[in-house]
């Protein structure tokens, strides 16, 4: 069969697909990395076949699946959840090695994720060859053993279909996925693997060398022990370790001790130990030595997060770390560490502060920054050619800011490289020849990286499918409108995009109005299709500015508010009513107004780890830019007979609730289930391709023809009859002391208006009524000193709204 391809500028022909996804997998092996690998793949939408052993077979008694069912039922308990939703969990089937091996023969991918034993992984190999299908992928997920080894023994053919396919743990969460061919691996193999895990499990894909623990772990553990180091045989604790290695130099908040307790002890004990034992050429090999205080904690049991001690250990409300010396748990040790005139900003502005710092935190960043730089640079080209790709691994592997190299470029190329000669840390020859502008450079739009082994910068572009909008800002042309919070921006193709640039992207004044001015715009310009919205915060939106709320109330300008409220809905309803189309663009946090445009949205495009939910009455309100309108409404569509109450009801019920209890989905297919997102949503399993297929979707609506759905003038509402059966239950909860007074006014206010009011029964209703309503128990909300109480408590702790 012909290939289908298009003509590129240059003449040049490439496909316009990509590879034949796959559509089912086994998973060998149903331990912790084998159930989420496999929950992950479901998520996906594959079926799945995950086997482990027979209890007979290890010499225990048992039921023929009770091993792998044990397996498989913790893995549905974890939090957090390897699976989006209960539906992706019958996606799995469930089967023993002894009865059900050759079931592998029907599926597409098979992955071995079983003991980190050479003869145990090559004997489940031969059993591979023999069962599977001749033109099924083969990987192993082993997180060390040399992948060419592994195959030792295998035929031509199966070696062609064999490589190494590293996920990080966990593996629905972490981007990383590391790809490792043999020289026997078929090109088109690792084409296929390597573009199913980007589009379809949302992975960052990192080719790395067949070498101990590939690129991630190398240095990220490394990165990790030598953390620890510093309190085992340096002058700082725990807690101050921990204060200078998170969230202040791009890492997570978890930091160094803390994210160890929460991997587990046991498990970075056997990683170090694994890579000292694999390494003995590493000049540095030393680095990954257990150190006493992680051998004496694993050897008592205190194995962090999941046995309730580990270097942290939590007593009361006291959270105590554990003493080096005397291995008793302690209250935090004073300390003269102070990092706040480093807090907030850009990471790209705090690194030289911190690196030029001649206190004690200058002191740990420059040291540690400076042994890493060296380690990461004598380990190219040893675990790849490229720094990029170094970089990238521990980025998405580690969930860092920056990797190393791209730190290195925003500290200066030779500010460091003479630190580092004068700190006596080797590193390789090839260091000296890169260009004192850095490891990076930006060339005709696309980035370019020094690549030592050809001694020149070598084009390392992103996908196509994986834009961002910073090349776009960089042509003022490109920006078709902006005020202080928000810009369109021109895509191309006749496509914009609104994106807003406020503290969190909260939904305050200036972003709604300019929104409001972007659709207008929009719709106005023959140019253009249709238009975007979205960003690319940390969150889509935390929701309104309740700041400037706070405000207004302080001050007694409630009509102002009043009047805001007004503008917010009938912004947010423009969203849905635009004679052009409009996408929405998720990802991450979309709470409160955030969650109300997405769902006024006709056809949004959604990161499949979108969380989304109606959270205002956490803060003493009811969701007021029609939220509750469109919950309203939502029931009578789902209702088999809208001329039913009984049929009406649960639906009415289940959105009551999610409100009420301030529920957010876990995940972008939880949210249809919630009904935060219409079943036709466009869910992207890779969020860095959202605006791509947003633009796309863009297109499409226009070029099918465009008309925004129709007003909803016959909302069935329920009535008095409806909100009383919610009133009794109300009733019931506070009796019993499930919620306070103050609980069951909010919820009662709720009801009334999800129910229409003070209807005398089930009537059709317009939704600009049940907006006016809204904007009644809204304003009248406000009005209450426990909520202004509760909104300054959020606005004090700086703490978004969430379940």
């Amino acid at each position: 069969m012909e290939t289908l391809t298009q003509t590129t500028t240059n003449g040049q022909h490439t496909p316009v697909a990509g590879p034949r996804p796959f559509r089912t997998a086994a998973v060998l092996g149903a331990g912790v990395m084998g159930s989420q690998i496999a929950a992950h793949l479901a998520n996906a939408g594959l079926q799945v076949l995950l086997l482990d052993v027979a209890p007979e077979s290890i010499g225990k008694e048992g039921k023929p699946n009770s091993i792998v069912e044990s397996a498989f039922k913790a893995a549905t308990k974890m939090n957090p959840a390897p699976f989006f939703t209960p539906a992706a969990q019958k996606r799995v089937t469930l089967g023993n090695f002894d009865d059900d091996f050759e079931k592998i023969g029907s599926v597409d991918w098979v992955i071995e994720v079983v003991v980190e034993r050479m003869d145990i992984k090559q004997s489940v190999m031969a059993r591979i060859e023999e069962h599977a299908s001749d033109t099924a992928v083969i990987s192993t997920n082993t997180s060390g053993l040399p992948i060419n080894e592994i195959a030792e023994g295998r035929s031509d053919d199966f070696k062609r279909r064999f490589l190494g396919t590293h996920f990080f743990n966990p593996p629905r969460y972490l981007k990383l996925f590391e790809m490792i061919p043999t020289p026997d691996t078929d090109e088109a193999v690792v084409e296929r693997v390597a573009h199913f895990a980007r589009v379809h499990l949302g992975k960052g894909v990192v080719v790395a060398k067949d070498t101990p623990n590939f690129i991630g772990n190398r240095i990220g553990v490394y990165a990790m022990m030598q953390a620890l180091r510093q309190a085992t045989e340096g002058t700082y604790s725990i807690e101050e370790i921990d204060q200078l290695t998170g969230t202040l130099i791009g890492h997570p908040k978890s930091a160094t001790f803390r994210t160890a307790d929460v991997v587990g002890l046991d498990t970075l004990r056997h990683v170090a130990q694994n890579l000292y034992d694999a390494v003995p050429d590493d000049e540095s090999r030393e680095a990954f030595q257990v150190p006493d205080v992680l051998n004496k904690l694993v050897d008592a049991g205190a194995l962090g997060a999941k046995t309730k001690a580990g270097f942290y250990k939590k007593e009361g409300k006291v959270i105590k770390s554990v003493n080096m010396q005397t291995m008793a748990y302690e209250d935090p040790a004073e300390s003269d560490l102070d990092i706040s005139s480093f807090k907030g900003g850009k990471l790209g502005d705090r690194l030289p502060k911190l690196y030029a710092d001649g206190g004690r935190v200058g002191q740990f960043f420059r040291e540690t920054t400076l042994d890493l730089f060296g380690y990461s640079a004598r380990r190219v080209p040893e675990i790849t050619d490229s720094p990029a790709d170094l970089d990238r691994a521990v980025a998405w592997g580690f969930g860092w800011e920056m990797g190393p190299f791209q730190m290195w470029d925003v500290l200066g190329v030779d500010q460091v490289r003479d630190d580092l000669k004068a700190a006596g840390v080797e590193v390789p020859d090839w260091v000296a020849d890169v260009p004192s502008t850095g490891f990076y450079k930006e060339e005709g739009g696309t980035q370019h990286v020094w690549i030592p082994g050809k001694g020149e910068y070598v084009a390392d572009p992103r996908p196509a499918d994986e834009f961002g909008l910073a090349i776009i800002k960089q042509d003022e042309k490109k920006t078709l409108w902006k005020n202080s919070e928000a810009a369109l921006l021109d895509l191309g193709d006749g496509v914009a995009l609104f994106e807003f640039r406020s503290k969190a992207n909260s939904l305050g004044q200036e972003v709604m109005q300019g929104l409001s001015d972007a659709i207008d715009l929009v719709e106005n310009d023959r140019n253009l299709r249709g238009m975007v919205i979205g960003n690319e915060g940390t969150n889509f939106s935390v929701g309104a500015n309740l700041g400037e709320v706070a405000m207004a109330v302080m001050m007694g300008q409630l009509d102002q508010v009043g009047g805001f409220l007004e503008g917010f809905q009938n912004t947010v309803m423009k969203v849905r009513y635009s004679t052009k189309p409009v996408v929405v663009a998720t990802h991450q946090r979309v709470l409160g107004g955030g969650c109300e445009i997405t769902m006024a949205c006709p056809h949004p495009v959604t990161a499949a780890e979108t969380y989304i939910g109606l959270v205002e009455l956490g803060v003493g309100l009811i969701p007021g830019g029609g939220g509750t309108m469109m919950m309203a409404a939502k029931a009578g569509e789902l209702a088999a007979n809208q001329d039913r109450p009984s049929e009406i009801q649960p639906f009415l019920r289940q959105h009551f609730e999610q409100i009420a209890m301030a529920k957010v989905a876990t995940s972008a297919h939880m949210a249809k289930e919630m009904h935060f997102l219409p079943p036709e949503a466009v869910i992207v399993m890779n969020d860095a391709r959202r605006f791509h297929v947003a633009k796309a979707e863009v297109v499409r609506l226009s070029e099918q023809g465009y008309l925004p759905p129709p007003v909803r003038t016959h909302i069935p509402v329920l009535g008095k009859p409806g909100r009383g059966q919610f009133e009794v239950a109300l009733h019931q909860f506070e009796e019993g002391n499930y919620i306070s007074e103050y609980d069951h006014f909010l919820a009662s206010k709720l009801a009334y208006v999800l129910t229409g009011g003070d209807l005398p029964g089930l009537t059709e209703v317009h939704e600009d009524y049940l907006l006016a309503l809204e904007r009644e128990v809204f304003l009248s909300l406000l009005g209450e000193e426990k909520t202004q109480a509760r909104i300054q408590s959020i606005l004090t702790t700086n703490k978004p709204l969430r379940n």
